[in-house]
């Protein structure tokens, strides 16, 4: 997969507003769609494996996907925000 879907178009967004030196630290590299890229595929294959052990400790689909959503959201897609700089 090589192309931004919405996880990596969450994470963009997310990265563009409260990771703005990351970000353009990243496009000066070149490698901003390839982090988002990689970003993406992570949580995507996290989410997938804890959704289906949440399924197997018997919580309906919904339900295990939203709570594997909460564990895996801030590990990759929405980082927490960078510092502020001393002005």
């Amino acid at each position: 997969m090589s192309e931004l879907l919405n996880l990596g178009l969450m994470a963009e967004k997310h990265w563009r507003e409260f990771r703005p030196r990351m970000g353009a630290e990243l496009e000066t590299q070149n490698r901003l769609k390839v982090t988002l890229v990689e970003a993406q595929e992570q949580t995507a294959a996290d989410l997938q494996r804890l959704t289906r052990q949440f399924v197997r400790q018997g919580l309906s689909p919904q339900q295990a996907h939203d709570q594997a959503w909460e564990l895996v959201k801030e590990k990759f897609i929405l980082l927490p925000p960078e510092e502020k700089l001393p002005t």
